[in-house]
């Protein structure tokens, strides 16, 4: 039988990022009087990638309390979040942190939940908590999908109405400075999606395949 206490920890920790996300939310609206525009507030990597932590931590935690399996594609994602999350990790220690930009989360403890909090317990339940099973190397392409079409949205939007969500990313640096952010951001996340993958299988848990994953 599994033991519960990492079914608990990372429901504390879902309940914590889901906290962090609304409390910046708040201090968004009350800073300008209004609620801030959604497309804005939600087009940051760093929100999108917590929240989707969030999800894949509560759905694992509740499906694990409930004794009921964890299913292929739901590893997957997990182990898709957690690259997302290291990224946020990285980015905002060497790009925004040394600048002294917040990264669209101004209020500190929020800050550092989103920003260095759940991209430190994300790789290290990976990695120590070996309920997970082999991951499938075909489906090790699938961790580019999410960040390929956040980019391109980023992009298009900071071409049409000249909002980006980071400074790094922002036309007027030139677009030959964006494509070496953007293709290190990409380079970065299939090497992160390759460790996150060697772990499952030379760390694993089940021994069964990810089915269903791809």
């Amino acid at each position: 039988m599994k033991p519960l206490w990492p079914a608990i920890a990372r429901l504390a920790l879902a309940i914590l990022i889901g906290a962090a996300t609304a409390w910046t939310f708040a201090v968004a609206w009350r800073d300008t009087g209004a609620p801030p525009n959604a497309f804005n507030f939600f087009g940051y990597f760093t929100v999108q990638s917590n929240l989707l932590g969030m999800a894949v931590l509560a759905a694992v935690a509740v499906l694990t309390l409930a004794r009921r399996r964890v299913p292929g594609w739901l590893h997957l994602a997990r182990a898709c979040a957690t690259v997302y999350l290291v990224i946020v990790g990285i980015v905002y220690a060497t790009l925004l942190a040394p600048l002294g930009e917040a990264g669209g989360v101004p209020s500190p403890w929020a800050n550092t939940v989103l920003h260095v909090i759940s991209p430190l317990l994300l790789p290290i339940d990976w990695v120590l908590v070996r309920d997970r099973p082999p991951l499938p190397w075909r489906a090790l392409p699938w961790v580019l999908a999410y960040p390929a079409v956040w980019l391109g949205v980023v992009l298009a939007r900071g071409a049409s109405d000249g909002w980006v969500p980071y400074p790094f990313l922002n036309p007027s640096n030139g677009y030959g400075s964006v494509a070496v952010v953007s293709f290190a951001i990409f380079a970065t996340g299939l090497a992160l999606g390759a460790a996150v993958w060697w772990v499952s299988h030379r760390l694993p848990g089940p021994q069964e395949t990810a089915a269903g994953a791809v």
